[in-house]
């Protein structure tokens, strides 16, 4: 691996970073400024409700003076342009202000709060329905490609054409009907029962509230990748290294497991770290029907409600992690095929 490859990579995701958040300070920051200026109006009035003994001129020289010094420090008096500039760097270093209308649960009016109390249950759900998605998907396929055309290889097909256009949120809807209303199995949503329970019984009931919306992805996802890896392993087996290998007598577990699945595991990785970087964003429907308070949901309420800070800490956030995973996985390219020389 060249080292001046991977500094390379880094800056230049880094340089993406820094555009794309730019693009989204152009473009939020008319609202942003006007949120900025309602909230130092706030301020600025509780303030002048603990002043006591003071004339009505003192008091409005007060809020004019601190109206000024409110400006200047969040650069509202300066050209449009440096405003932006000012906004970019105030979001990456994660400093998004206030949000207008949103609490986080320890009742914080910051939006990064918001944000960063509702990314580790995203993470929870949609990267545990990834890794048991894609762990049975990969057996599956495999097994699949051994045997082409049999029974369990043209279920997985007809399998996967169902699931691909199915909406994960209708399947919710329906697995909802039956184990919540009608076998009283599961919880109808929320992360956490009424009253909060306490000691190791509070992570038995956060997996117990996160059974039904992981069993649903689980089912839906995992056709899908089996038909993927199935589609690989059955063009690497038709390689000539094979052919030799099975030639040369060794077993067929080896040959699978060594040979096939290690020529297909850079376009494996690709997309099992895309299908994690998609799915620490949230699903929007789906967290709304379970009532999962992941980042699908804030940003669904950061919508409904105007609140422009919340969308903004998000939508920086989740790409982000998204540039840092598509930059990982040129980094470890090398590592995965060695007829790949990253940087030489």
């Amino acid at each position: 691996m060249n080292w001046r490859y991977v500094a390379r990579r880094i800056l230049a995701g880094f340089l993406i970073y820094v555009l794309i958040i730019f693009i989204y300070s152009c473009i939020f920051n008319a609202v942003l400024e006007e949120t900025a200026r309602a909230n130092i109006e706030e301020q600025i009035m509780q303030e002048m409700m603990g002043l006591r003994n003071v004339t009505p001129e003192q008091m409005a020289n007060y809020r004019e003076n601190r109206r000024a010094e409110l400006y200047d420090r969040y650069h509202l008096n300066e050209p449009v342009f440096q405003r932006i500039i000012w906004r970019t760097i105030d979001t990456i270093t994660f400093n998004y202000g206030r949000a207008t209308s949103m609490r986080s649960a320890s009742q914080s009016q910051e939006a990064r709060d918001i944000v960063f109390e509702a990314l580790p249950n995203s993470i929870l759900l949609f990267t545990t329905d990834i890794l048991i998605s894609f762990t049975i998907g990969l057996f599956l396929g495999l097994k699949n490609a051994q045997k082409p055309g049999s029974l369990t290889d043209r279920s997985t097909s007809i399998g996967a054409l169902v699931s691909m256009g199915l909406p994960s949120w209708w399947l919710g809807m329906v697995f909802m009907m039956i184990f919540c209303y009608t076998f009283k199995i599961f919880p109808t949503g929320g992360i956490h029962s009424v009253p909060l329970p306490q000691g190791i019984y509070y992570y038995l009931d956060i997996l117990y509230h996160m059974a039904l919306p992981l069993i649903t992805l689980v089912v839906i996802g995992f056709w899908g990748n089996a038909y993927i890896v199935r589609n690989l392993a059955v063009s690497a087996l038709q390689e000539d290294f094979v052919t030799s290998a099975r030639a040369r007598g060794l077993p067929e577990r080896k040959v699978l497991y060594g040979h096939t699945l290690r020529t297909i595991s850079p376009a494996v990785m690709t997309m099992g770290v895309l299908m994690l970087l998609g799915s620490i964003g949230g699903n929007l429907i789906f967290e709304g029907i379970f009532s999962w308070p992941g980042l699908g949901r804030v940003y669904w309420v950061a919508l409904q409600q105007n609140d422009i800070p919340v969308l903004v800490a998000d939508l920086s956030i989740t790409t982000g992690i998204f540039i840092m995973g598509v930059v990982f996985l040129d980094l470890i390219y090398g590592f995965l095929d060695p007829r790949i020389k990253a940087g030489d």
